[in-house]
């Protein structure tokens, strides 16, 4: 096999052959984040036109380098005056830029004004001169996985230890949980390693019916979770605790005593924990570990108005929220919330009093936007949401509303 290779100079020839000694093959399992036919709709029709300048950020760069650890949203935040409108930023070089979420550290993006629109391009370093001689190499081939080092839209690790851990339930759903009805020794208290049993509920027996190994979630007391507006339970949220194995299923045992009478008991099953955040308390209640679930977060305006309030802040006995914290919404799927969600933050303006008018009316202040959110995981009546940008404090009962 050869290739044909066009070099400026001895330098660039010495660098493609050393690069020609190895085919390297990106793997199989490479980011694949999807693109809406909305957010494509909106990249082409801004292709078409550009941007309006007014949109830009304030102290949007001429050039700028791509660097490892940047996220889609930083750039768009870098750019634009409403990050989330991402779209938008891969509209502007919609040529050179065929999937948005395939630009890589080391790329250089320059913004270029005209007749009032903005538009941004690759700096690809300028064009080869077509009387450059080419040259022949002959390579050989290695496979070798790269990493894919694309540019997510927002860093995985501020959102993945919330994927396993809380969860919303329904009393009934979390009531029919099997649940931990004892440990080894008496004890109370249980951690990584322990022996421990549990039972299942409502008739139902703690099973390993399965050839795989079984494993468990294993949540605290479900708290209720109430609309700040309402004060209506919209759901229950369970702590995760930690992780068990199933090693036995639950069965009975019949036993004969010195009359002949026979009685039936119930023996749990037996559970090993595996993994514990905090202490793991007999009365814990057990949920199927599920599948692992690649996500990924297009972050985008509801497709409609809508509004709604934060409920609680995750993990936090306080009712302030700060940058990078997640809260609960009264918002989810049936309210037509998905992951990606963006929602702003706003401030409830003061309520004061007009001294300087003699009839002392009560004024209130206009609601002031205070930050935005972005929802990552949603049930049927809540969702989790990380807050992403606020310029103050957020609080229980601050309410929502669309970013446009």
């Amino acid at each position: 096999m050869t290739i044909h290779l066009m070099a400026k100079s001895k330098v660039a020839l010495a660098a493609l052959t050393a690069l020609s000694s190895a085919l390297l093959i990106a793997p199989a399992f490479a980011q694949n984040y999807p693109i809406t036919p909305a957010q494509r709709a909106t990249a082409n029709q801004v292709a078409q036109k550009g941007v309006p300048l007014s949109e830009l950020a304030p102290n949007a760069p001429d050039r700028y380098t791509i660097k490892s650890g940047d996220t889609l949203w930083d750039i768009s935040k870098l750019y634009l005056k409403s990050p989330w409108r991402w779209p938008e930023l891969w509209g502007m070089n919609l040529d050179q830029i065929k999937n948005p979420h395939r630009i890589y550290p080391g790329q250089v993006l320059v913004l270029e004004r005209a007749d009032g629109r903005a538009t941004l391009r690759i700096d690809d370093g300028g064009l080869v001169p077509a009387d450059i001689n080419t040259v022949r190499v002959s390579p050989r081939n290695r496979l070798e996985a790269l990493p894919d080092s694309a540019l997510p839209t927002l860093r995985p690790s501020v959102i993945e230890p919330f994927l396993a851990e809380p969860i919303i339930v329904d009393a009934l759903e979390f009531a029919a949980a099997p649940r931990i009805v004892s440990a080894q020794e008496g004890r109370v208290l249980l951690t990584r390693g322990d022996r421990a049993y549990a039972r299942g509920q409502n008739g139902m027996p703690l099973l390993d019916d399965q050839q795989s190994e079984k494993i468990f979630r294993v949540f605290r007391t479900a708290t209720p979770l109430k609309d700040p507006e309402t004060g209506a339970v919209l759901g229950y949220e369970a702590i995760y605790a930690g992780k068990a194995k199933l090693k036995s299923s639950e069965t009975t045992s019949e036993e004969v005593d010195a009359s002949g009478k026979v009685s039936t008991a119930i023996v749990p099953a037996r559970i090993d924990i595996i993994s514990a955040k905090e202490e793991i308390r007999v009365g814990d209640r057990l949920l199927p570990e599920p599948p692992r679930d690649i996500r990924t977060y297009t972050p985008h305006a509801p497709q409609g108005a809508l509004t709604g309030r934060i409920v609680s802040v995750y993990g936090s006995a306080v009712e302030n929220a700060a940058q990078n914290q997640v809260v609960v919404i009264n918002k989810g799927k049936l309210d037509g919330v998905d992951s990606g969600t963006v929602l702003a933050i706003l401030k409830n303006g003061a309520r004061i009093i007009d001294k300087q008018d003699e009839a002392r009316p009560l004024l209130k202040l206009p609601d002031e936007r205070n930050g935005l959110m972005m929802v990552f995981r949603t049930f049927d009546h809540l969702s989790y949401a990380l807050i992403l940008d606020i310029t103050d404090g957020v609080r229980v009962g601050d309410r929502l509303a669309s970013p446009r």
